[in-house]
This record gives C-alpha cells, structure tokens and sequence, in this order.
C-alpha cells in the first residue's frame, strides 16, 4: 500500500437555481486548478431572499485532494 499526503481546501459555491448546481459549480470550478479531487463535505448551506422568494444560493465546501508524489 502506498502513502499518500492530502490537501483540504474550502470554498464556496453559488446559483441561482439550486443548491445542488451551487455544489457542482463548485466543484467543478475547483477542479481547474486542483487535480485529484476526492471527495467534498457541505459545511454550510445559505442564501439570498429577494421579493419574499429565494433568489440565490451559497454554499460552502471542504475539498479534500491528493497531492502529488
């Protein structure tokens, strides 16, 4: 079995059409610059009210990565 050496990384994402869309931009935002993503955890979930409707969500995620060898 080989050692590994992880980072963790926390950012937020945002939509306005879901929170579920908020965690895949994200995620997949994060990818550009952040190879080997494994696995990501919601630490808080927020948003915008406008009119009395929501108008915008916000999340934040803990990314967890492998770092390079």
């Amino acid at each position: 079995m080989s050692e590994h050496s992880y980072g963790i990384s926390e950012i937020v994402g945002t939509s306005t059409d879901s929170i579920d869309d908020a965690i895949r931009r994200a995620v997949e935002k994060a990818s550009e610059d952040r190879r080997h993503i494994r696995w990501f955890q919601v630490l808080e979930t927020r948003g915008h009210v406008e009119d009395g409707k929501v108008a915008h969500y916000q999340v934040m995620l803990k990314l967890g990565y492998s770092l390079e060898e």
